[in-house]
């Protein structure tokens, strides 16, 4: 079985269920989150083009997911996905992005862990408490008790979502199909 950082040949695809269609082309709230690099982000308030990803969770390192996890479409892949941002940082930036994030519901000091193990040169954001998620109403699916949000890649300007991929399938090439829309679709 694939550990944490490749995709099994079977994974199955999600679907697009609708459920981020609100957020294309939506102002972003206000809302702060705890960044790995100690800094307090509100992606509403961030001037220029960024990039953030969200994804459910990263896996742990040495530990294989489980094929429940593997049978959810869109749950696994998110280390993969991760370093396809952290492969990808040079250009998107070369592509006038400036800033990259990524997202999810882990606490800030389990995303440190992942931010270091993966050398990642951006910051992922913790939304432990779903303030953002509940306020922007990302979609979000319950694994084990956790609420999880879903796998989705935005570009945002000025606080506003110009670009949405959603579902993102396969998660390695996610920063790809980001790079793709910004050769297409320069900065205003």
């Amino acid at each position: 079985m694939a550990g944490p950082d490749t995709l099994p040949d079977d994974l199955p695809e999600p679907v697009d269920d609708g459920a981020a269609d609100h957020l294309r082309g939506a102002k972003l709230p206000d809302v702060p989150l705890q960044a790995t690099d100690g800094s307090t982000v509100s992606l509403a308030a961030l001037p220029g083009r960024i990039v953030v990803y969200a994804y459910p969770r990263t896996g742990e390192a040495g530990k294989i997911p489980n094929a429940e996890w593997n049978a959810i479409p869109g749950a696994r892949g998110c280390t993969p996905q991760s370093c396809s941002f952290r492969d990808h940082f040079a250009e998107l930036r070369q592509l006038g992005v400036g800033a990259v994030f990524g997202l999810s519901t882990q606490d800030s000091a389990y995303q440190r862990e992942a931010v270091e193990r993966l050398h990642l040169p951006f910051a992922v954001l913790s939304d432990e408490h779903l303030a953002l998620t509940k306020a922007a109403g990302l979609p979000t699916f319950v694994f084990n008790g956790m609420t999880l949000i879903r796998r989705m890649s935005f570009v945002i300007d000025d606080g506003r979502v110009t670009q949405l991929f959603y579902p993102v399938f396969p998660p390695d090439r996610s920063a790809a199909d980001v790079v793709d829309w910004l050769r297409a679709n320069p900065a205003p």
